[in-house]
């Protein structure tokens, strides 16, 4: 049967290698259950409600990557637009986190219909290399920062904006908790230089753990009021019915102080960030992966969209943030994943997670910290793919753009407009039309339109 599903023999692969690799993606993007529920909570959501969404989601859009494409990636909630679910939309703008689901839903359903189709894929093939790397770069920075602020690091000043935390003051809540963030960070790089498997969960962990050494030394002190609670874990049965309070909510929106207008914006924000995100960290997967043929194109990218914008749709409904493909799933293809059983052992251990639903709401932010930075790390390593020279900086200006604009302003989407419309104006100037896709042209137009109308 297995052979039939997902025909091994032809990938060059079996089924013992399949399930291992599965289990090694599960392990290494395993952190996105207490990352995910700690980014949305800032946002108002219910943490446990969100882990679930969050497990279920992962399965629905993982097995749809199986069974319909036969590749070996996993999906869930997608770092860098859960923070532009949380930081932009709701805390940025201050537009209620149901309205924000409710966008992610209508983004999913458009998105399913571009997927039938050719535009989406047109859209993937028409951006230059040069800018599909820099989104990933730049996401990378927009995710670190996050890190550095949930870590306590990086603190607000009113003289340059951003400052390092002052580690003597509020030591025993404020400056420990930074301090352990440090360590922790320093841990979960060594832990993946040395590949170890799971080496970003075991950071997570290691920090939480030493946390709660330094809680019963009683050198961190709870204070509840100044949002510093206790480390120490409450061991208990999940409660599911936490699920009902994000389940359907995208469809239960006060559009009171929104507006039908504002509302269109919103849709528009999450389908340029959700598109441009989704198809970076595509060809960021399948590159690493060695899956792109000899025209830097994705053979089986329409199901592989498709699987994507069916999670974004269901996670939606359920209570989560856009879901989409990881390119911790890297790490299954190196372990010797090649096939659709890679993804479906993923899938499954997604759905198993549940059952440990109170143990990850119960980590702390600056636990997962770490894992914020050093994914940064990772999704930032794509800038040495930018030829920096002189001949190229027709291409290598737009990029440095792109990359810079998504940290410094807070959103993905200003980096990756800021991008388009740079790459379009320098080449046009240059003379270098010949590297302009016409849809390139196109979609400089909207991301202009977007500034003078929205």
């Amino acid at each position: 049967m297995l052979e039939k599903i997902f025909k091994l023999k032809e990938n060059n692969t079996n089924a013992k290698t399949e399930i291992t690799a599965g289990i090694t993606t599960f392990m290494t993007m395993a952190y996105i259950l207490a990352v995910n529920p700690s980014v949305l909570g800032e946002a108002g959501m219910d943490p446990t409600a969100v882990l679930l969404a969050t497990c279920i989601a992962s399965f629905i859009g993982t097995a749809c990557m199986a069974l319909m494409a036969n590749l070996p990636f996993a999906l869930s909630a997608g770092m860098g637009l859960n923070a532009f679910l949380a930081y932009t939309v709701v805390l940025g703008f201050g537009y209620p986190w149901q309205v924000a689901l409710l966008a992610v839903f209508v983004e999913g359903i458009v998105f399913i219909i571009l997927s039938l189709t050719n535009i989406r894929e047109a859209i993937f093939n028409a951006i230059p290399f040069s800018l599909k790397n820099a989104v990933s770069v730049g996401i990378g920075l927009f995710i670190a920062f996050i890190g550095l602020q949930n870590a306590g690091l990086s603190v607000a000043n009113s003289s340059t904006l951003v400052s390092i935390v002052s580690f003597t003051d509020d030591f025993s809540t404020q400056g420990i908790c930074a301090l352990l963030a440090i360590i922790g960070t320093f841990i979960t790089a060594v832990l993946y230089i040395r590949k170890m498997k799971g080496a970003i969960l075991i950071g997570i962990l290691g920090t939480w753990i030493l946390g709660i050494i330094c809680q019963l030394a009683g050198i961190y002190v709870p204070d509840a009021e100044n949002g510093f609670y206790s480390l120490l874990p409450s061991f208990q049965m999940t409660d599911f019915s936490k699920l009902g309070k994000t389940f359907g909510e995208c469809f239960n929106v006060d559009f009171n102080g929104v507006g039908i207008f504002n509302f269109i914006v919103i849709i528009f924000s999450f389908l340029f960030v959700d598109l441009f995100d989704t198809l970076g960290t595509l060809i960021g997967v399948s590159t690493k992966a060695d899956m792109l043929d000899e025209n830097g194109r994705l053979p089986k990218i329409r199901p592989a969209l498709l699987a994507d914008a069916i999670a974004t749709t269901a996670g939606a409904v359920l209570g989560t943030s856009t879901t989409t493909t990881f390119v911790e799933s890297s790490a299954g293809v190196a372990a010797g994943g090649r096939t659709g059983l890679t993804s479906i052992t993923t899938a499954f251990l997604f759905l198993i997670s549940m059952l440990f639903a109170p143990i990850f709401t119960a980590i702390p932010s600056f636990a997962t910290a770490p894992a914020l930075i050093i994914v940064g790390f990772l999704m930032f390593s794509n800038i040495s793919n930018l030829k920096l020279t002189d001949e190229n900086y027709t291409k290598a200006i737009p990029a440095y753009l792109c990359i810079i604009a998504m940290p410094l302003f807070y959103s993905i989407s200003e980096g990756i407009s800021i991008g388009v419309i740079s790459y379009v104006l320098i080449n046009l100037v240059c003379r270098k039309t010949k590297d302009i896709n016409p849809i390139m042209y196109v979609l400089a137009v909207l991301f202009v339109l977007k500034y003078i109308f929205l």
